[in-house]
This record gives C-alpha cells, sequence and structure tokens, in this order.
C-alpha cells in the first residue's frame, strides 16, 4: 500500500467515525432515511450522470449488466446448499431471508464511492453499467420469487401477481439512479458532453456530485448497528459469500486472460458490494400479508434481514476498502485465491463449531439414554 492510498483510507475511516459519532444527533430512523435519500436521489445519480457523460459508448459495455445477473443467479442457486450447514434449516423462515438477501448486491452506498476515488470516473461508470442488471435482479426476479414462497406457503392463487410485477418495473424504471443513467446514455449517443451542457445543468451535477463521498461514509458510520444476537451465524454467511464471489472473479480473470488492474479490481469490488435494502422491502410487502401469522409459520423473519444487512454493510466496505487501497496486490489469480481462502476463514470455522456442538448435544443425549433411565426400564 503506497502513502496516497494509506492517507485516503485513513480520510474515509476518519469520516465514517465521525458519522459513528454523529449517531448521538439522531433520534429515528427516519432522520437516517432522510441522508440515505439524498445519497441515492441526488448526490448518487448525478455522480454516475458525470461519469458516463465522460465515455463513449462501447458494445462491449452491455455484457456487464449480464455479468451482474450471472452473478446474483449463482449465488441465489448456491446458498441453499450452504446454509444447512450454518445451522439454518430449510423449512425455517431464517432460510428463504437468507436465500433472498445473500444474493442481491448494494455497490451504490457499498462500493460506488470507493470505485470513483481510486479507480476514477470510466470505472464508475462501468459498475453502473453493471448495476443495471443487479437492479433487474433484486426488483423484479426475487419480488417474484418472494410472492411465490408466500402463496405456496399459504396455498394462495397469485392472481395479482401480474399487476405487482408492472409496479415493480414502473418501479425500475422511474428510480432516478436509473433515470439519469438511461438519460446521460441517450446524450452521449448523441454526441452530448459534460462540456456542451447548458452551464447551469453542469454546475449542477458536478455540485450534488460532491456531496457523494462525504454522505455515503458518514452514512456508513451512522448504519453501524451490530447486533450480538445471530452475529457469528451472519457473519459466517457473509464470510462465505466474500469468499465465494472472490474465488469466482480469481477463476474469471484466469479463464478470459483479463490483465488490465483496474478491470479487476472493479470486477472484485463489484461483486463485493454489501446485500442491497430491495430484498428487505419485498420481505416487509409479504410481511404486511401476514399479519397474525406465528412468527414460525410466517414466509420470512424481517429481524433477521435486518441483522444481516446490518453487518453486511460494514463488513463489504472493510473488505473492498482493504482491497482498494492495497493497490495491484489483489489483480493476480494467486492472489485472489489467497484472499478468498482468508475470508473463507469465519465461515468454515463456524461451519465446524456447528458440527462439533451438535456432537456433542448428540452425545450427551445418548448418554443420558443409556445411564439415566429408571431401573425398571433398564435391560
Amino acid at each position: 500500500m503506497d502513502l496516497f492510498s494509506l492517507q485516503k483510507t485513513l480520510l474515509f475511516l476518519i469520516f465514517i467515525g465521525i458519522g459513528m459519532l454523529l449517531k448521538f444527533k439522531f433520534k429515528g430512523k427516519e432522520e437516517m432515511n432522510g441522508v440515505k435519500k439524498i445519497i441515492l436521489n441526488l448526490a448518487l445519480p448525478a455522480t454516475i450522470f458525470i461519469a458516463l457523460m465522460g465515455i463513449q459508448v462501447r458494445a462491449e459495455l452491455l455484457i456487464l449488466p449480464i455479468l451482474a445477473i450471472v452473478l446474483n443467479l449463482l449465488l441465489f442457486f448456491i446458498f441453499p446448499y450452504l446454509l444447512p450447514f450454518l445451522g439454518v434449516d430449510k423449512k425455517n423462515p431464517k432460510y428463504r431471508t437468507a436465500q433472498l438477501l445473500l444474493p442481491s448486491l448494494a455497490p451504490g452506498l457499498s462500493c460506488f464511492p470507493f470505485i470513483l476515488e481510486f479507480l476514477g470516473d470510466e470505472y464508475l461508470a462501468k459498475a453502473a453499467m453493471a448495476d443495471l442488471g443487479n437492479k433487474i435482479f433484486v426488483l423484479l426476479i426475487l419480488y417474484i420469487v418472494a410472492m411465490r414462497w408466500y402463496y405456496a406457503l399459504n396455498n394462495k392463487t397469485n392472481s395479482s401477481s401480474t399487476s405487482k410485477v408492472k409496479d415493480l418495473l414502473l418501479a425500475l424504471v422511474s428510480e432516478p439512479v436509473n433515470l439519469f443513467i438511461a438519460g446521460a446514455l441517450i446524450l452521449v449517443f448523441f454526441g452530448i458532453n459534460m462540456s456542451t451542457l447548458p452551464y447551469v445543468v453542469g454546475e449542477t451535477m458536478q455540485r450534488l456530485s460532491l456531496m457523494m463521498t462525504p454522505l455515503v461514509l458518514l452514512f456508513i458510520g451512522l448504519a453501524v448497528n451490530i447486533r450480538k444476537e445471530q452475529f457469528f451465524q451472519i457473519l459466517a454467511m457473509l464470510s462465505l459469500r466474500a469468499s465465494f464471489v472472490v474465488v469466482l472473479a480469481a477463476m474469471l480473470v484466469a479463464v478470459t486472460g483479463l490483465n488490465l488492474p483496474n478491470d479487476i479490481l472493479l470486477l472484485v469490488v463489484f461483486a463485493l458490494s454489501s446485500c442491497s435494502f430491495w430484498p428487505f422491502a419485498h420481505i416487509a410487502a409479504v410481511e404486511s400479508l401476514e399479519k397474525g401469522a406465528a412468527r414460525k409459520k410466517r414466509t420470512f423473519d424481517s429481524d433477521f434481514a435486518i441483522g444481516l444487512l446490518a453487518l453486511s454493510f460494514p463488513f463489504s466496505v472493510v473488505v473492498i476498502l482493504g482491497v482498494l487501497s492495497s493497490g495491484t496486490v489483489f489483480t493476480s489469480v494467486t492472489n485472489l485465491l489467497l484472499l478468498g481462502t482468508v475470508l473463507s476463514v469465519p465461515g468454515i470455522a463456524y461451519i465446524a463449531f456447528n458440527y462439533l456442538s451438535k456432537m456433542a448435544l448428540n452425545g450427551k443425549k445418548s448418554e443420558k439414554t443409556a445411564y439415566n433411565l429408571p431401573v425398571n426400564e433398564r435391560s
């Protein structure tokens, strides 16, 4: 790590620390949501707009959203096989909650600011293009999955699902980030860039963009809220998730022969993004339909979802900052595989601990059965 990267990382940590100190001034979730809305609806769209206006539209960029969806799908189909080893039973609402949240990505808050600072505008534009695929997955596909699980568990027909899907498609095209991306791509297609935009428009975008990194770092500090319950179980899930995407990135680099350091870093840190809030919105929508139902009979566990989101955010930020602050260290296949191995340690340790605990419990049960029976029941 060079001195400049070290100083930049220290600066980020200072802003995060300020955010943690400001927690005492924020009395409710509504105030924090206000900061989040400013980021997602103003600062982030403006930053992405500026980044996209400075690139040339190329056909190869269209592969990025497809790669993002492929990553989402791989996480979605692989984690159900791992969750039982982490102590999450398939019939438990936690199982469906984790399966919905773990494949989702939230690059807007967890990696976009750091891509901008360490890799520059061009790579932020590429990340924004990739996020279009992720948005389709988390807004549309995961909603359909959540509703299908709800209907299956409650023996209901999904006659209204078509209208719900239309609502989500409307949300997809009306979200400020997506509107700014579409607007920027249209302008670039017609040969318009930041220098040819009206002064008022360009300057407004520039000033809004300046807010993003400080606001995101402050929000990270405000949002850190790790609960003791289920901490190690959630940490194990996130470590295995991070390990999987890093190893997957190493395999992709090896197969494709990708050798541009910044392209490799973009691939890794985008995949390391934290879990998205959108699946939690789907969970909340389903829970509103299950009012009065016993907790064990519900489709999802919202408390577990909140815990997963709360830990996912700082976990991803720490790993992403570590990767980017290391310069080109994690651009070789060997080092990526080593990183993936290190990241898997908490998950493997938890699985081993969980297995040994079950073995010990079974041993105690068998001991009780063998020696603690009443005399008249012994043979």
